[in-house]
């Protein structure tokens, strides 16, 4: 069967359609192509298999994008706090902690759908999840919330739960959210009395229990601890010498910044022999980070460009959404894209790469994209300039995972502005 997907002003509805093939639509490097997909997977050429062939003439291709580092078990709960509140990372946390006590399983639940629509619309079809064990009420509440909403979604968005243990989270408690089917291990030792402990028990955990690593790291931007001091470094030192053979990240690592090239470099160099993977979080380090300081304020963010010159694997995201940590953002993957190219001076292509092929190799996933093999987590947006796109004007996207459609959007917008000059 064949159908046009139309304009990206129009009005067709296409979720839940089964694409066999993308005709016509233009590849990031500009060709036009028609793009095979069989199995969920890019062919080549076109499969004598069921499924609709879409005319997409006037969109352009890319692979789906990733959220390599979201909270979904905090989300949207922005209008729960003092709407005149402006949090640091400290006074984020004791926010949240007043809320999460009236935060039972339905509500997580409710909340990380909605979210989870958010994002998908806007082309993310993977997301990773990290989910606190608080220590009021049931304490597997957010664990088994996401992982029920996971096997909800599976075939239409992939979801990943990290476990986020502080320091109070008995060892007990994340065996139980283990085996309660939680995907990755993650912690924030940056904030442990003794972080060296936190890093430690993570990776005697992970190494237990065979599963990959995804801790929260170095999230703060002074520079008065020594350099051995950083959770990264013990953390590369760590993987090093125990010869972990699963996907180790680290998320955040704004203290990255902060660092002069003589004392990054070294870092970075023993993060590259790790092959530790690097999670940048825009929008919400620059929300929380720098607060206190009363000129030339900090970044908050990762040293982006030096890590991609280290050989380091780079992803990004948005971390928060609308929660204490980021009362702002929109689940939008070119928000971050925007971010990265004002904020940390990346190139519009390296941009786009650490949320979309870049996150998936930090996230341990298969490649997604037009190549044959690759996984059909594909994205379609209007035919215009790339730029565009990448600095988030542009709202209209479709949405396939593993060839099927799972959002479409289109924007109608009329003016009564002259469209060129007399």
């Amino acid at each position: 069967m064949n159908q046009s997907i139309g304009a990206p002003d129009g009005t067709e509805v296409l979720t839940g359609v089964t694409v066999r093939a993308l005709r016509g639509v233009r590849l990031i490097g500009g060709t036009l192509a028609d793009i095979g997909i069989a199995d969920g997977h890019v062919v080549d050429g076109v499969p004598d298999t069921a499924g609709v062939d879409l005319d997409a003439t006037g969109w352009r291709v890319l692979p789906a994008a990733c959220e390599p580092h979201a909270h979904l078990d905090k989300a949207l709960t922005a209008a729960r706090m003092d709407p005149g509140t402006g949090n640091d990372l400290m006074s984020a946390i004791t926010s949240w902690r007043e809320i999460v006590t009236a935060v039972d399983a339905a509500d997580i639940a409710a909340r990380a759908l909605m979210a989870v629509r958010r994002y998908t619309a806007r082309g993310i079809t993977t997301i990773r999840t990290h989910v606190d064990i608080p220590q009021t009420g049931d304490p597997m509440r957010g664990i088994d919330a996401l992982v029920a909403l996971r096997e909800r979604l599976r075939g239409r968005v992939t979801l990943q739960v990290c476990v986020l243990a502080g320091s109070d989270v008995p060892d007990a408690q994340i065996a139980e959210a283990i085996r309660r089917g939680a995907d990755v291990i993650g912690g924030c030792p940056h904030l442990a009395p003794d972080p060296h402990h936190e890093v430690t028990r993570a990776l005697d955990a992970a190494q237990r229990h065979g599963l990959p690593v995804d801790l929260h790291a170095d999230e703060q931007t002074d520079v008065t601890l020594a350099d051995d001091a950083l959770d990264l470094t013990d953390l590369a030192e760590q993987v090093l010498r125990r010869r972990l053979p699963q996907r180790i990240t680290a998320s955040h690592c704004v203290r990255l910044g902060a660092l002069p090239p003589e004392r990054l470099d070294p870092v970075l160099a023993l993060v590259a022999r790790a092959g530790i993977g690097i999670v940048t979080l825009p929008i919400t380090n620059l929300y929380l980070q720098g607060r206190d300081t009363t000129h030339l304020v900090p970044r908050g963010l990762a040293a982006v460009r030096r890590i991609l010159d280290a050989g380091i694997p780079l992803a990004a995201g948005a971390d928060n959404l609308r929660d204490p940590f980021n009362p702002a953002g929109r689940a939008d993957p070119f928000e971050t894209t925007s971010l990265l190219m004002t904020a940390g001076h990346l190139r519009g292509e390296e941009a786009l790469a650490a949320i979309t092929t870049g996150a998936r190799t930090v996230l341990g996933l298969p490649a997604a994209g037009t190549d044959v093999g690759d996984v059909a987590d594909l994205m379609l947006v209007p035919d215009g300039d790339l730029g565009d796109v990448l600095a988030g004007a542009e709202d209209a996207r479709i949405v396939l995972t593993g060839g099927r459609v799972v959002a479409d959007t289109r924007v109608r917008r009329t003016l009564d502005i002259p469209e060129r000059q007399v």
